[in-house]
């Protein structure tokens, strides 16, 4: 079977896998059957027509939340999924009571976008009609036919759903171009900044966030980057930073996000985008940012695709940074990286301490003769035999993750438009505590 067949048939069932997991009637329809609306297929799941000629099907529009596994890791060993200009809806009309010509990314209200399990949102902010605004732009102006609503409305929606959701913690983008002070007016009028984060607490030089338990727990559960527009991405296989970004395999930043939209978004040419070519991106970022998954994957119409789509791939960078599995849903429960680590540690310092009791035996029985093989090389400080180790890496600690369901094969590379990821540096404050990244 090819490669990118093959690749497809263990995302679709990495993908029943997950929906698996979520609570759904006995007749509701599976990822990739045929449906007629929402309201047919599983929990978890959207209708879009994404199918073979258009054909309606069943694909998955929510996540597996990392958090069942625990929030005792650092923020930054989480990924999440992100939406690309959240704020641009498909039919939408202009608060200002026009149409809008404009191009729209996605397809239900931030609202919605949260219940699903998004945890970024990207907003683009203008000053217009005395006040800010959610909108694209021509030559840099917000017009009428460009201009969706005002960013309080949206920001007060978040608001709503971090009073409703104690234990959440949302990412904010913001590519603003307003005068200086307007967006804090919209900030403080909205009722989030109980909920900011600290620009203190943020992480200097690439090191850990505080643990996810701890930002919940003192109610610092929203972030906030500010940054500018990039330039347009690259083809598949290669992972370039935004020119405005330091360099993707630099490590002086703790958070990646990972950008796959094209510059002009397709309803149809989304459904294959967000498929097989988004899962294979995962790895070559991973390799050109220094071995780390992303923090943030940000797509368009992130409800459509082939079958497991931008959900797929979130859980895909979650299994390895929260359990070391290739898949969140192989992860066993409550089991996390660390954890996996620890019971590495135990489990082969069992095993060295047959082995070292097998030498003694043996070295007995033939009399200490230079015929048995010194004992092996031990990892520094631990007592742990170093081949015993590596044997253990090299199977990924399998006793943490479910060996029934296949791996997602990562090593598939297909075309796309327009692919790009940068690493979210330090910032600098814009009246309010935000920070401005540099992507």
């Amino acid at each position: 079977m090819a490669a990118p067949a093959r690749l497809l048939l263990l995302a679709a069932a990495a993908s029943l896998a997950a929906t698996m997991l979520l609570p759904r009637p006995a007749s509701a329809l599976q990822v990739g059957d045929t449906c007629s609306s929402d309201a047919a297929c599983g929990s978890g799941l959207h209708c879009s027509a994404c199918g073979p000629a258009g054909d309606k099907i069943c694909t998955r529009a929510v996540p597996i939340d990392p958090a069942t596994h625990g929030t005792g890791l650092p923020f930054n060993n989480y990924s999440w999924l992100t939406t690309h200009n959240s704020f641009a809806l498909a039919g939408a009309v202009s608060a200002t009571g026009a149409a809008i010509i404009s191009p729209t990314n996605q397809e239900d209200t931030v609202t919605a976008q949260l219940k699903n399990g998004v945890r970024g949102l990207m907003l683009d902010t203008y000053d217009f009609n005395n006040d800010v605004w959610l909108c694209h732009s021509f030559g840099g102006n917000c017009y009428n036919i460009t201009a969706f609503q005002p960013a309080i409305n949206v920001v007060k929606e978040i608001q709503t759903f971090l009073d409703a959701n104690l234990s959440e913690v949302i990412t904010i983008f913001l590519e603003d171009y307003t005068a200086t002070g307007s967006l804090p007016k919209v900030f403080n009028a909205s009722g989030l900044m109980k909920y900011w984060f600290p620009v203190a607490k943020m992480p200097k030089s690439g090191g850990n966030w505080p643990l996810l338990k701890d930002m919940i727990s003192q109610n610092q559960r929203l972030i906030c980057f500010v940054h500018a527009d990039g330039n347009d991405g690259m083809v598949a296989g290669n992972c370039p930073n935004r020119a405005e970004s330091l360099a993707m395999g630099s490590k002086s930043q703790s958070l990646v996000l990972m950008n796959f939209f094209t510059t002009d978004p397709s309803q149809t040419g989304v459904c294959g985008n967000n498929s097989a070519p988004l899962v294979s991106m995962l790895k070559t970022c991973h390799a050109a940012s220094g071995n780390r998954w992303p923090n943030y994957i940000a797509v368009d119409l992130y409800m459509r695709s082939d079958g497991g789509g931008a959900p797929l791939a979130t859980d895909v960078a979650n299994g390895h940074m929260v359990c070391g599995c290739d898949n969140i849903a192989y992860c066993k429960a409550n089991s996390t990286f660390r954890d996996m680590r620890d019971t590495a540690a135990a489990a082969t310092q069992g095993i060295h301490a047959r082995q070292q009791r097998r030498l003694k035996s043996r070295r007995r029985e033939l009399g200490n003769g230079s015929g048995v093989s010194p004992s092996m090389e031990l990892l520094p400080g631990t007592g742990v035999s170093v081949c015993v180790v590596a044997l253990l890496r090299a199977s990924r600690l399998s006793r943490d993750c479910w060996e029934e369901h296949p791996r997602p094969d990562l090593s598939v590379t297909s075309p796309v438009e327009n692919v790009n990821s940068r690493v979210i540096g330090e910032e600098k404050e814009f009246g309010v505590e935000a920070r401005r990244g540099t992507g």
